[in-house]
């Protein structure tokens, strides 16, 4: 079964750091790029990062640019995201994808996706 299993999210203060954490199994991940994409409280879904499928290619929106790093780590089928300088406007469901690729074709419906890991920035 293919399975995306998000976790690292929790509740932080503005300025602080969170780094989730993207688990595959079922499928070849080593294959495929591999994205975060995020969910506020009423928005739609907005594309955060993407990166190559060897991991030596990264893409940022220009909201977290210099403040979120992606990575992966293919011996261990798993995606990261360090998040610093967290800011309010940042809380949000965050997912991992195969799909949205630097901000391409982000549908639900496409591609595999996890449950989402929620990280909340307030003081």
């Amino acid at each position: 079964e293919v399975q995306l299993v998000e976790s690292g999210g929790g509740l932080v203060q503005p300025g602080g750091s969170l780094r989730l954490s993207c688990a595959a199994s079922g499928f070849t991940f080593s294959n495929h790029v591999m994205t975060w994409v995020r969910q506020a409280p009423g928005k739609g879904l907005e594309w955060v990062s993407s990166i190559s499928s060897g991991g030596s290619r990264t893409y940022y929106s220009d909201s977290v640019k210099g403040r979120f790093t992606i990575h992966r780590d293919n011996a261990k089928n798993t995606m990261y995201l360090q998040m610093n300088n967290l800011k309010s406007e940042d809380t949000a469901l965050y997912y991992c994808t195969t799909a949205c690729f630097v901000g391409s074709s982000c549908q639900r419906a496409e591609g595999y996706w996890g449950q989402g890991t929620q990280v909340t920035v307030s003081s």
